[in-house]
């Protein structure tokens, strides 16, 4: 039988791969980008798989496939997914997609709408080359929440929307710098653990399933230095852009943040994005700023005789050591 080939470009967001589905992708069909979104989880699991996952993928990458929009206005339709299942927003991802259609010339304004599964965002290429994204509305839930954490005592922190939901502290005893990324890695999974066991969730009942641990930043032009833990287990190379965005949420809500006022979110790595915000409704509308490389332009090829063509799923469960387990199973990761 053929080989069922699927065109990507490779890029990386401050550090953060991206990898953008040209073609090859399954059908979805037609709809909201949520209805679309509801049936790649259901039938094309192994699709998402096979490219996040070993031998072919990166689990620290994010993939996007690119669909037509539903709304004419908009330049494409995204849905965004990593080694563990489909997310709801990417906004390291949203610069990466945008540098892919740039790099394409399917950008000739240098700016464009992107629908994605939470609403639609809004992208523009600076005289600079670094890509602005106007994120979805994003608002802080709850604020200094206790969590009795194993190992670490009670850690205070806040819940927070920037198109994922994150658990958001610098209430964690943890130095932040690149030379202790796996004490950050454990101190991260158990707080998510602790999390779930305390039945502390967004305010939909959805998993907060990123952790955003905060100290101060090692670059002079930073605000802040962030980790982040990804609900796949890996940890974010970028500042994560819906963190930075849940972050400017939390400022604004507690008064430490005006409107238009830029702060830079360092990245465990050192890089760095820019971010400001303006009010809107009961939570801000966040602009996040970074700049994206491409890395490479890739025909993947999926043999229906290869036993791992949908890949060998790597999940990470939230466990004091914070060890990766590598399941036997063919089975993707839930979404």
């Amino acid at each position: 039988m053929p080989f069922h080939t699927v065109h990507v470009i490779d890029s990386h967001t401050e550090g953060e791969p991206t990898r953008v589905v040209l073609e090859g992708g399954p059908n979805l069909g037609s709809g909201s980008l949520a209805q679309r979104a509801a049936r790649f989880r259901a039938g094309h699991d192994g699709f998402r798989s096979a490219l996040m996952n070993e031998p072919r993928g990166l689990e620290i990458a994010v993939g996007a496939l690119l669909l037509p929009p539903s709304d004419p206005s908009a330049c494409c339709g995204v849905l965004f997914f990593n080694n563990a299942g489909l997310i709801n927003m990417c906004v390291h991802g949203s610069i990466g997609v945008v540098a892919t259609l740039r790099h394409l010339d399917r950008l000739p304004s240098g700016a464009c709408t992107i629908e994605t599964p939470v609403g639609s965002v809004s992208a523009a290429v600076q005289e600079d080359g670094s890509i602005s994204v106007e994120n979805v509305l994003s608002y802080r839930t709850r604020h200094s929440v206790p969590v009795d954490v194993p190992g670490y005592g009670t850690v205070l922190g806040d819940v927070a929307w920037g198109g994922n939901w994150f658990f958001l502290t610098e209430n964690h005893g943890q130095e932040i710098h690149a030379g202790n990324i796996p004490a950050l890695d454990r101190c991260a999974w158990a707080i998510r653990r602790a999390l779930a066991s305390s039945g502390i969730t967004g305010e939909d009942g959805g998993e907060v399933d990123h952790i955003e641990l905060f100290g101060p930043p090692s670059r002079p032009d930073a605000s802040s230095k962030n980790f982040v833990l990804c609900p796949g287990g890996a940890y974010d190379r970028s500042p994560c852009g819906t963190g930075a965005s849940a972050k400017l949420a939390c400022l604004s809500a507690a008064s430490q943040l005006e409107p238009g006022q830029t702060w830079i979110q360092e990245s465990i790595i050192g890089s760095a994005f820019r971010g400001f915000f303006r009010p809107s409704g009961r939570g801000i509308i966040p602009t996040i700023t970074g700049s994206a490389w491409l890395t490479a332009d890739a025909r993947l090829l999926l043999d229906p005789a290869d036993p791992f063509r949908d890949g060998i799923p790597a999940s990470r469960r939230p466990s004091d050591c914070g060890e990766y387990r590598r399941s036997s199973s063919r089975r993707g990761a839930p979404g």
